[in-house]
């Protein structure tokens, strides 16, 4: 069996720089750069500028940027503007988007 990783980032945190993780990531800090990990989850006090990319992607603070992901879930904490990738899309009312959605294949 195979453990799986997870790194947090508290909110005192900030990274400038991409972030490459091969499980799971929980943001509730400051980054400005891209994201690559199996699940990324931010929370309300997150500000990201810059990418993400996973298989399943949770949205509770702020995002600047693209998502590319196969199941997305914007809580209604979130603010996202950009373009959102996804098989499944679940928005909570109350999150502010600027966004475009596109379907994956």
């Amino acid at each position: 069996m195979v453990n799986k990783t997870k790194s947090v980032l508290t909110s005192d945190v900030r990274i400038k720089g991409n972030i490459t993780e091969k499980g799971s990531i929980i943001i509730d800090g400051e980054v400005n750069g891209n994201i690559n990990a199996e699940l990324v989850e931010t929370f309300e006090n997150s500000h990201i500028k810059g990418n993400i990319k996973s298989k399943k992607t949770f949205i509770g603070g702020k995002l600047k940027g693209d998502i590319n992901s196969d199941s997305v879930h914007i809580r209604k904490t979130a603010g996202v503007d950009g373009t959102i990738k996804q098989k499944t899309l679940s928005i909570e009312e109350g999150s502010l988007l600027t966004i475009k959605t596109e379907i994956k294949k």
